[in-house]
């Protein structure tokens, strides 16, 4: 009969230099996971803006139709001032439905994104022009 000799466990499972050091615990991983989730969160946020930003560019400005300017009037309902060939058209939009308001007989200049309302007319005051306030 063979003896054998009683078996360690460094010897079944691996060098002891071969493992790594003990995983982080208490505030270290609680960062460390944190980060992780920050990480994964603006990388998220950032597809979702340069998707919506992408959107904008090639359905707005390259077409024959875009948005000139836009009003919350409540919840769910909205004023959109749409530009359509060389004609601007003022229309009421609300969920299910859509309706045009006014076509204005002379066009309304664009404003920068950069220009604060208060420069020129607003839209607010255009909206209560067209529906004759």
């Amino acid at each position: 009969m063979t003896s054998s000799a009683p078996v360690t466990a460094a010897h079944v499972f691996a060098a002891p230099g071969a493992v790594p050091g003990a995983p982080a615990s208490g505030f270290a991983g609680l960062g460390q996971v944190t980060l992780a989730l920050c990480i994964v969160l603006g990388a998220i946020f950032l597809c979702a803006w340069l998707a919506r930003r992408m959107r904008n560019i090639a359905s707005g400005r390259l077409g024959v139709m875009s948005v000139i300017a836009e009003m919350r009037l409540g919840p769910k309902e909205r004023a959109v001032l749409l530009q359509v060939g060389a004609t601007q058209v003022l229309v009421g939009v609300a969920p299910g439905q859509v309706n045009a308001l006014h076509v204005l007989a002379e066009p309304v200049a664009a404003q920068a994104p950069g220009v604060p309302a208060d420069a020129g007319v607003s839209f607010g005051a255009l909206l209560r022009r067209s529906l004759g306030k």
